[in-house]
């Protein structure tokens, strides 16, 4: 990807470039390092003001850890991790101690998987969805009491719920409140780590509904971690595609679906389902052999050649770049202008 895209376009709110996240492999009584795990390798995306990126993959590809290195949860290994300010200045979350991050912590925000272990339960909803507001700020108690009110009737819940308890509500009111308390403090940018995955479908839908709203009334920009690629074609703007760590494929939802570049990209698209039995299918379900790759040992090349039915030589020894293949549309993939890959569903 290219030098500094944050710098070139002002609509660019975050672009990550090289980021790396290694833990540790350590084993014996003197706990000696004998490798690590990959879990996130150099990865390069950009998040512009206002969208939606969803970030896909197979189980442990290295979704949930980008977002977690985004917000700071986790330390980086290297990389930049540019941010774009309400001011204009562009500074780097990778390298900002804990002083340095608090003020953003009110703008980079998380909503969590499971509404359960998410929330306190021995803590109300004034005091969830308050202690960000009561932390960062400098409201009294009374001007908090009518903040938590607005969010909470925000979300679809009503105000007087704030002395209730987390216990008292479904797991769709648990995440409406997780919710709520991810806008307490206005924030520019949130992480959706798997947030409706938990969630029966048709409460799936509510929220996934209440998250677009949301974005048009605060001006949010979401990166939605899922593997659910139904509902990443429905909320987001572009796609990013992970496979052990690296990202495949970057590109617009449209075009991602409609012209996958990367074979890997193609198997999860031959995956989605169909909403309509009679609409007409590109072909059937890609079963992919082999295993997935280890992040503790990954194979040389491209991580992905062991399964791909397309692979070369080439494949096995290079590792192919994260190219820009024109329309915003990058690809890692050696072979990406001469295949002719197949998408969720035919055009026309």
């Amino acid at each position: 990807m290219s030098a500094n895209l944050i710098e070139r376009d002002p609509n660019v709110l975050l672009e990550v470039k090289n980021l790396k996240m290694y833990f540790p492999i350590r084993r014996g009584m003197r706990q000696k390092l004998v490798g690590v795990v990959r879990a996130v390798d150099n990865v390069n995306l950009f998040v512009r003001q206002g969208e939606t990126l969803g970030l896909v993959g197979e189980s442990g590809c290295g979704k949930t850890t980008t977002g977690r290195c985004i917000l700071r949860a986790y330390n980086p290994t290297a990389g930049e991790m540019l941010y774009r300010q309400g001011d204009g200045r562009i500074i780097d979350l990778a390298q900002l101690n804990d002083a340095q991050l608090k003020p953003l912590r009110r703008e980079i925000r998380m909503i969590f998987q499971d509404p359960y272990s998410s929330l306190n339960p021995r803590m109300t909803l004034l005091e969830i969805v308050g202690d960000p507001l009561k932390l960062n700020t400098k409201m009294s108690g009374k001007e908090i009491e009518e903040r938590v009110g607005f969010l909470l009737r925000r979300v679809g819940l009503r105000p007087e719920y704030a002395h209730r308890y987390p216990h008292a509500f479904s797991g769709g009111e648990r995440q409406r409140i997780g919710i709520a308390r991810s806008l307490a403090l206005n924030p520019r940018l949130v992480v959706a780590d798997e947030s409706v995955s938990a969630l029966d479908v048709s409460v799936r839908a509510q929220i996934l509904n209440l998250l677009q709203d949301l974005q048009q009334e605060f001006g949010l920009t979401y990166i939605f971690v899922a593997h659910d690629l139904s509902v990443v074609e429905y909320l987001c703007d572009r796609v990013a595609v992970m496979y052990v760590g690296k990202l495949v494929e970057l590109a617009s939802t449209e075009a991602l679906y409609m012209t996958p570049r990367h074979p890997y990209t193609e198997a999860l698209m031959s995956a989605v389902p169909k909403p309509n039995p009679q609409q007409r299918s590109r072909g059937k379900r890609i079963i992919l052999e082999g295993d997935v790759a280890d992040p503790a040992n990954p194979p040389r090349g491209c991580y992905f050649h062991p399964r791909c039915r397309y692979a070369r030589e080439r494949c096995s020894i290079e590792e192919p770049p994260l190219r820009d293949l024109g329309g915003d549309h990058f690809v890692a993939c050696h072979f990406a202008e001469e295949l002719h890959l197949r998408g969720a569903v035919a055009r026309g």
